[in-house]
């Protein structure tokens, strides 16, 4: 299990968030949710957590 890269987040990581400007980073669903609605960012489930990501 990895924790969500974003700060003061304790929830597991399920999504790789691909920033064309930043580097590749691991977060939970909530997140990803929000910070793939950038243009650019390619959200890609981890293996075993597709279910999670819609």
């Amino acid at each position: 299990m990895v924790d969500c890269a974003e700060d003061g987040c304790e929830a597991e990581a399920v999504v790789e968030l691909h920033v064309p400007w930043a580097d590749n980073r691991w977060v939970c669903a909530g997140h990803a949710r929000v910070i793939a609605r950038q243009d650019g960012v390619v959200a890609d489930p981890l293996d075993g957590y597709e279910d999670e990501w819609p």
